[in-house]
């Protein structure tokens, strides 16, 4: 009847070795690194006498994008208001965007036009 109970053959001949891991400590809110937005600025396009209108609205479809419905919308509001924020991002593209402005040149429609449209950054609060 031995015989039968002879589990010689399915034991391992590798001891079985059992291990404890180190209980897991809880993290605190407080320890884990907080990443930090960087703070939004406007790209804001002011009003002048030396650019026409299809010289913004062309700027604006080129350098932001815009469907010209919206281009137009937003070259009427810097006619009428003297400015308009044309866009909010982080200052890197603030920054970038400004300076395609400045670079994109005299209105070609306008012979009184000598330099960019006035383009500037700022925080956006």
């Amino acid at each position: 009847m031995s015989e039968l109970f002879d589990d010689s053959e399915t034991k391992s001949s590798e001891p079985i070795v059992v291990t404890k891991s180190a209980p897991r400590e809880a993290v605190k809110n407080e320890e884990k690194p907080k990443t930090e937005r960087q703070p939004p600025y406007n790209v804001i396009l002011f009003n002048d006498e030396e650019h026409s209108f299809e010289y913004v609205i062309e700027l604006l479809i080129k350098l932001f994008k815009y469907a010209k419905p919206k281009a137009e919308e937003l070259t009427l509001r810097i006619h009428l208001t003297g400015r308009a924020i044309v866009m909010t991002t982080h200052r890197e593209l603030a920054e970038l965007k400004r300076e395609q402005v400045l670079s994109y040149g005299p209105d070609p429609y306008m012979s009184i036009s000598k330099g960019p449209l006035a383009c500037a950054i700022e925080a956006a609060i």
